[in-house]
């Protein structure tokens, strides 16, 4: 039988390497850097597959069209297309009450970003439209800028009636829409779609769900069909309810009646659907039935003239023309566009992400932009507001067979069918039909709540981040919470860093090695030496002090003729310079690289192992070699190298040599980095590197012995740059 893991002793045989022996021996060869106008030379040329390349880059629908087996996918798509295109429709409509412009907006929203995705899109299965969290980020501005003023606007000396003011707000919404889309644009130029990593996933669980509820606020109002202000900023969320709760005696029985089954009806059927989906083959299109059974419902029983139900009222046939944006207001609605720009990025990508990993294909972010980019300044172009996409939209175009964008496009038709042919039978139809849907599909956001206590359990800091996320996007609303949230994130981030950050020591008779597990930059360098100095057991600049006090006393004695110089406790030797502060000026810097500075002789030498012949405590240092561990450390700034360098010198002044294994010194730590670690006055640099920890240890072990805590001349520095920790 072969023995036990624990049982097997094995030996290596090999030559103790340097790190320059080693890459010598093996012949190690260096990549030549490229000069600038070589990379530039080389970035501008060009052939004719690098040309193609580009082009599908930029136009993926050139490479994956070309591959498109219709015979095999094309029915799929279909039906995939038509099922989707009757939520697209009824969810654009419900959306543009979220925006607070007409519903025939919404029909505009969910038709125009289609055309442009299936273009430059990088995701097969997302369905491209309005999205309730930016359709609300957009409405907020439109109500501070065009508020209600229940149903006449005074502006410019002139009287608004209500349909001048759906088209003061329409443009508003455009405006911002193309807004957003520059950023997006511009965002995609810059290739800085990695920005979005920023956004965690407890701070994006924690924004939704706070949008969640302002959905849910906002369309009480329609449900009850109640009058309330325009509020927009902090506690706005508030101040509507209040506004409710006061009207709530003026509530329409009809509207609340049609809302509320609505919401019983769609949730329920979604929940049963979902539950039996491995006997249901394609979802059940609740939303078309219930809108369709709701419409004719209200025009059999003419719900809007006996009852006096609110309903969506005309929409007219076709498209309206080409409406430039009003460049005016860009600077007004500077600040939510670029939040609105981040968000709607960040959930459709966050969407394509789920899928392409689920079906094995990649997305790209910054094409993601430049599609999403170009889908808004198109869309804005043409009355239309903010495009992204909905889980639950792209979940039925996903799960009724869709393959490709190819089903969108057929969405896109039955949508375009709608807005030419089919829009006036939907006139009759309550606006409290459309907030029902509305918030029945608000239920996958409310349930990330049940998310918490998980994460609780996982991470404290996710879930701190999670709720102070959700608090300020609640109080403060969407665009300052979503700003307050990611400072939190940040700070959150670094307090981490500089409070928690792991430090681990191994102890070996004379020998710590102290490891960092994070990178030393300003914010957590202080207390890296605190925790240093806690883990050695002593304070190194305390110890220079007393010894230097305990010299001073010893040569005093001496000098009296009370104290004779012996072999075994006081001999000759040259003191170890001034007394160390703890941080050194950039005076003394200075005269440290002019040779400046100088301490005068001392002739003494003291065992500081044994007793002294004077009355100074001097705190006892049981160490002869202190080792860095550094192989976590993947970045230093200026204040973490120059404090480095003033605690490598105070423990070289006491007699404790330093070695930091573990960094590479040609990448992670150049020379100029190690040139100010080590001052030429003081110190001598000693350039050895080892290929692992044993070899530093049996190195400092013969170099250093235990015994050796001794003044003896003055000590040079052994700065070790050891490879492989």
């Amino acid at each position: 039988m072969s023995p036990e893991p624990s049982d097997t002793l094995y030996s290596i045989s090999r030559p103790v390497y340097s790190t320059p022996t080693f890459e010598h021996d093996h012949e190690r060869q260096e990549r030549a850097p490229q000069s600038l106008r070589e990379r530039f030379v080389n970035s501008c040329r060009c052939s004719g597959k690098g040309a193609l390349r580009v082009l599908k880059s930029h136009f993926p629908v050139i490479d994956w069209l070309s591959k498109y087996p219709a015979k095999e996918w094309f029915i799929s798509d279909l039906i995939s297309g038509v099922s989707t295109g009757l939520v697209c429709s009824l969810q654009g409509m419900a959306y543009a009450l979220l925006v607070s412009v007409a519903p025939v907006y919404g029909l505009y929203s969910a038709f125009f970003p289609i055309l442009t995705y299936f273009l430059l899109g990088t995701s097969r299965h997302i369905s491209v439209g309005p999205f309730p969290v930016t359709c609300l980020m957009v409405g907020s501005v439109v109500l501070t800028l065009v508020p209600n003023n229940p149903t006449l606007l005074a502006l410019n000396g002139t009287v608004l009636n209500d349909t001048d003011l759906q088209a003061k707000r329409i443009v508003v919404a455009s405006t911002m829409t193309v807004l957003v889309g520059l950023f997006q644009l511009a965002m995609g130029f810059l290739q800085v779609g990695f920005l979005v990593r920023y956004l965690s996933e407890p701070l994006v669980g924690g924004f939704t769900t706070a949008a969640a509820m302002h959905v849910f606020v906002s369309q009480i109002s329609i449900i009850l069909s109640v009058s309330t202000g325009s509020y927009n900023g902090p506690f706005s969320m508030f101040k509507t309810l209040s506004d409710v709760f006061s009207n709530i005696h003026l509530t329409n029985i009809a509207d609340l009646v049609a809302g509320l089954l609505t919401i019983v009806v769609v949730v329920t059927v979604k929940e049963v659907s979902a539950r039996f989906q491995h006997k249901i083959s394609i979802p059940i299109p609740i939303e078309v039935l219930v809108t369709m059974l709701a419409a004719g419902i209200s025009y059999a029983a003419d719900l809007h003239s006996i009852y006096g139900a609110s309903i969506v009222s005309e929409i007219p046939m076709g498209f309206i023309p080409v409406q430039p944006p009003n460049t005016e207001l860009f600077w007004d609605i500077l600040g939510p566009s670029l939040s609105t720009a981040i968000v709607g990025y960040a959930v459709a990508v966050s969407v394509a992400k789920v899928y392409a990993s689920k079906y094995d294909y990649t997305i790209n972010g910054n094409q993601e932009l430049l599609a999403f980019g170009v889908s808004n300044i198109f869309c804005g172009f043409f009355s239309s507001f903010v495009s992204s996409t909905a889980l639950s939209r792209t979940a039925v175009q996903e799960s009724t067979g869709g393959k490709t964008q190819v089903a969108g496009i057929v969405s896109a038709v039955l949508v375009m069918i709608v807005i030419l042919a089919l829009g006036n039978l939907l006139e009759p139809l309550q606006k409290s039909v459309l907030a029902g849907i509305v918030i029945a599909n608000l239920k996958g956001m409310f349930l990330q709540m049940t998310e918490v206590p998980s994460l609780w359990r996982k991470n404290g800091t996710d879930c701190y981040i999670w709720i102070a996320t959700f608090v300020a996007c609640v109080v403060l609303g969407l665009d300052v919470g979503l700003l307050a949230g990611l400072g939190f994130e940040m700070w959150m981030t670094v307090a981490y860093i500089y409070f928690f950050c792991p430090f681990q020591l191994t102890e070996v008779p004379g020998i710590k090695i102290f490891k960092c597990n994070s990178p030393l930059y300003f914010a957590n360098i202080d207390y890296f030496k605190e925790s240093l100095r806690n883990i050695v057991g002593f304070d190194a600049v305390r110890v220079f002090k007393k010894r230097t006090k305990a010299l001073k006393k010893i040569r005093k004695v001496i000098k009296k003729g009370t104290l004779k110089p012996s072999g075994d406790s006081v001999v000759s030797v040259v003191s170890l310079g001034l007394d160390n502060e703890g941080f050194e000026s950039d005076r003394d810097l200075e005269l440290e690289k002019r040779g400046g500075g100088q301490d005068p002789v001392v002739d003494v030498k003291v065992d500081w192992a044994l007793e002294l012949p004077v009355r100074v405590s001097v705190p006892r240092v049981h160490i002869h070699s202190l080792v860095l561990d550094f192989s976590a450390v993947s970045f230093l700034d200026v204040v973490a190298v120059k404090s480095l360098r003033l605690v490598i010198k105070e423990f070289v002044r006491i007699g404790v040599s330093v070695y930091i294994a573990g960094c590479d010194g040609k990448y992670c730590w150049p020379q100029s980095i190690v040139y100010h670690l080590v001052s030429k006055s003081h110190t001598q640099y000693v350039s050895m590197g080892f290929d692992s920890p044993h070899l530093t240890l049996l190195y400092t072990r013969k170099k250093l012995p235990l015994t050796h805590n001794t003044f003896q001349g003055r000590v040079s520095l052994r700065l070790v740059l050891v490879q492989g920790w």
